[in-house]
């Protein structure tokens, strides 16, 4: 990760779409959502370590509660207090997390996802501690791969620690309906407009789609992006290296508004879960979203990956894993950093990781992870991580926040006016705005 411009902490809190993290603290009571003094830890068994995330759904709530346990078995004189705020990707806890930063009130830890966004930002305002040391003590160095390390790192730094790693270019289909109509996942967007013509005239939503949380369409447009630019292109187009006007992202903008065609009228009033629940029912054939989709089919709908529902990669991307990655750092202002850093020990650790996420549908990104713990699907997409190159997406640790909110606003008009060179121009601006590189 390249040291970049920052951004002051009011422009932060200003960008209230964009995916980050909520807050909590480590005191002795319950830290205020905003305002305060900084947390401190208190000697006795009246510790308490407060983080910060957005996992309020089924699967994450069970998999953060399993983790807790690990912790509590380490440290069984700690309470841990999860101040959960509901919101995709995190951006209802975006401003309440800001405010306590901004007020000198930090928590414990709170969830942001790694790469070149929020994290980047939070390091860049001299909000995070490196954990250099920890990485040392721990043996993390050698426990995960560089790639995933490189997202975290900002001249020579680490400031964070992964709990999972989730893949975000995942066509997820219904396989009774595919095996109905003798159609295969589409490899291509010739294909997948296709098979989109023929579910189409059976009365069958061909792609699912939310947009509730005005990220899921820009995480559908990052997945045509890389899968139209190509791995190379695109991730020169995130580093600040490339055009946003070329033929390619045109072209791209082109094939998004085509598939719109195809999705249901209402994405503008449905969570991603819904757009899920949808492919699972058979109201659709297809949605894409990252691997928490794959949690919420096995641990709330009781789905059998393969049976229950299918997968496959984002036409264009075969060969490319498109990365996210839940990460928790250590806040600059605590008065005492012992409890957050015992968590983060539990966070990183095989045990931990392994109680994590199969739960939550996610894999550890640890290269000593037990795969025999994971499904299939799960397998296969770790096995794509390890040889695969990764690109990171827009909104989800891809860009930085002015950035990344700009494109959300600019998509919420596109999904409605589908006109391409107002949406070209808008994300072109976007980047003039706020430099990737």
């Amino acid at each position: 990760m390249k040291k970049k411009l920052g951004l002051s902490l009011a422009a932060v809190a200003t960008l209230g779409s964009i995916a980050l993290t909520g807050c909590g603290s480590q005191s002795a009571t319950p830290a205020p959502s905003s305002g305060g003094t900084p947390a401190a830890n208190q000697s006795a068994s009246g510790q308490q370590l407060q983080i910060f995330s957005w996992w309020t759904g089924v699967a994450s709530s069970k998999a953060l509660n399993a983790l807790i346990g690990v912790y509590k078995q380490q440290y069984p004189n700690v309470s841990v207090i999860n101040e959960a705020v509901a919101g995709g990707a995190g951006s209802n806890a975006k401003a309440v997390l800001a405010s306590r930063m901004e007020a000198g009130n930090p928590p414990g830890t709170f969830q942001v996802h790694g790469g070149n966004g929020s994290l980047l930002s939070w390091i860049q305002a001299g909000d995070m501690k490196p954990l250099n040391s920890l990485y040392t003590k721990e043996g993390w160095y050698q426990d995960f791969p560089q790639s995933l390390l490189n997202m975290l790192t900002v001249n020579g730094k680490i400031y964070a620690v992964p709990v999972d790693m989730q893949r975000a270019n995942v066509l997820w289909y219904n396989p009774a309906i595919f095996h109905k109509y003798n159609l295969t996942p589409p490899t291509t967007f010739s294909q997948f407009f296709a098979d989109a013509k023929v579910l189409k005239s059976h009365g069958i939503t061909p792609l699912a789609l939310a947009n509730h949380g005005n990220w899921e369409a820009t995480l559908l447009w990052s997945d045509v992006l890389l899968g139209t630019l190509g791995e190379t292109q695109y991730n020169q187009l995130l580093s600040g290296k490339g055009s946003w006007t070329s033929p390619g992202v045109v072209s791209a903008a082109q094939t998004f508004s085509k598939m719109m065609a195809y999705t249901n009228s209402d994405y503008s009033a449905l969570h991603w879960q819904q757009a899920d629940q949808m492919v699972a029912q058979g109201q659709a054939a297809m949605n894409v979203q990252g691997d928490w989709a794959q949690g919420y089919f096995t641990t709330d709908l009781h789905l059998t990956p393969g049976t229950g529902f299918g997968w496959a990669p984002t036409p264009g991307t075969q060969g490319v894993f498109a990365a996210v990655t839940d990460v928790f750092g250590l806040p600059s202002k605590l008065k005492s950093d012992t409890l957050t850093l015992n968590f983060l020990k539990v966070l990183g650790s095989e045990k931990g990781q392994d109680v994590f996420n199969p739960l939550k549908g996610t894999f550890s990104p640890r290269l000593d992870a037990n795969t025999s713990l994971y499904d299939a699907y799960s397998r296969s997409a770790m096995a794509s991580f390890k040889k695969d190159p990764l690109a990171l997406i827009i909104g989800q640790g891809g860009a930085n926040p002015g950035f990344t909110n700009q494109v959300n606003n600019a998509m919420e008009i596109f999904v409605t006016n589908h006109n391409v060179n107002q949406f070209v121009s808008a994300v072109n601006s976007a980047a003039q705005a706020n430099p990737l590189n």
